[in-house]
């Protein structure tokens, strides 16, 4: 009988880890930042606004640099040297004394995370065992879906109930907690079967994107779009429809039921393969928001919060491992860092866009206008990569049938 090849090793702890503390780090200065910037430095909510997002464009901006450096440098290498940025960023907060400043430091900060996330996403296809990538990189997607529920209800707990400096304590805390994890990490040396492409003279798209994760990672960018209205504008919703009392337990409930259902989601999608998973996940994130606009009581508001973090919590990892898996061995690095950078700008640019909607159709109608993007999502998801798997798992279905007979 054979035995499955082991998931749980301590590399795959330390890199989800290292994962979990960035991500928890990246969620408390997003929900506090505004506040900080409008009381420390007299902001506008517009430059209020940018001092959070503006992490994200740096982010974004570095992460194809990152997925094309990521084979040459070394992975733990690059791992450390994001970490190290991400906690000199840290301690730079403490004697910030202007606006423009903090812009500049957040900058940088968010190239330091894309650097970072970028070598642990990596870091983790290499460790999961092919055979189980499915379950793996659900588990290690779930340090994410975490870090998205203690984050801001860490944030909003420190900055109600202590001064600003504590944050910036807790968050220094948290990265260098994610160095020393790091130190520990073994990363097994992987023989590929092509070499790292050379170095080309002038702007070649390959060298910093990967071409066969674009597809999965436009849905990717869309999905994440739909679920910046969500990010962005829950709680002001909440308000409005006089349930801000329940909405603050909204990604409590997002993160549990994910939890509950990721040892099982994980396996299926290894033994079932990815359409059995992406498909339901989808209808259930675009049913969860068609839920959350239509609520009236606490209850509803937070079946809402459970059934997008089954439904998109789901496809993000699903979609994560599709795009690892479509990539060849040697460009791992490529394919995490294109599949966050359109994920990142989905969740960058939505609230912009969506706040000149916003006025104009409500709360509701918005998020019934992003609930129909998401299950329009479900023909696209077809399109690009859906109908090519079912042709694909049948054709090892026969092959298998073959060998039986």
């Amino acid at each position: 009988m054979n035995q499955k090849p082991k998931l749980w090793t301590k590399d795959f702890v330390m890199v989800s880890m290292s994962n979990f503390l960035l991500f928890i780090s990246f969620y408390i200065l997003m929900v506090t930042l505004a506040v900080y910037s409008i009381d420390k430095f007299h902001a506008s909510q517009s430059e209020a606004g940018l001092a959070s997002s503006i992490f994200v464009l740096g982010a974004v901006i570095v992460r194809p640099v990152a997925g094309r450096m990521i084979e040459r440098v070394g992975k733990k290498r690059l791992l450390l040297f994001g970490l190290s940025l991400f906690l000199i960023m840290m301690l730079l907060y403490f004697p910030i004394n202007s606006l423009p400043l903090l812009l500049l430091i957040r900058f940088i900060h968010g190239f330091a995370f894309g650097i970072a996330t970028t070598a642990t996403g990596t870091i983790a296809a290499d460790i999961i065992p092919m055979s189980r990538r499915g379950e793996g990189m659900g588990y290690f997607a779930t340090s994410v879906n975490l870090a998205m529920a203690v984050g801001p209800f860490l944030g909003l707990f420190i900055s109600q109930n202590f001064n600003h400096s504590v944050i910036f304590v807790v968050t220094t805390f948290f990265s260098v907690i994610a160095i020393i994890a790091t130190l520990f990490l073994h990363i097994p040396k992987v023989n590929t079967e092509t070499k790292p492409t050379q170095m080309k003279k002038g702007f070649h798209p390959s060298d910093y994107f990967e071409k066969s994760t674009i597809p999965i990672a436009i849905l990717v960018a869309i999905f994440g779009f739909a679920y910046s209205s969500i990010l962005s504008f829950l709680s002001t919703y909440a308000e409005e429809i006089h349930l801000a009392d329940a909405a603050s337990f909204f990604f409590v409930m997002y993160a549990v039921f994910l939890l509950l259902t990721r040892p099982f989601t994980g396996k299926w999608y290894d033994l079932k393969g990815e359409n059995k998973i992406i498909y339901p996940s989808i209808f259930l994130f675009g049913l969860g928001i068609i839920i959350l606009s239509q609520a009236q009581h606490g209850i509803t508001l937070l079946i809402a919060g459970a059934v997008i973090g089954i439904g998109f919590g789901t496809f993000q990892s699903s979609a994560q491992t599709v795009a690892v898996n479509l990539a060849p061995r040697n460009r791992i690095g490529l394919a995490t860092s294109t599949f966050f950078v359109f994920y990142d700008f989905g969740i960058g640019v939505g609230p912009f866009l969506l706040g000149f909607i916003l006025p104009l159709i409500g709360f509701r109608s918005l998020y019934m206008s992003m609930a129909a993007i998401v299950f329009f999502g479900i023909i696209l998801y077809y399109l690009v990569h859906g109908k090519k798997a079912s042709k694909l798992q049948k054709e090892n279905q026969q092959s298998k049938d073959v060998k039986v007979g």
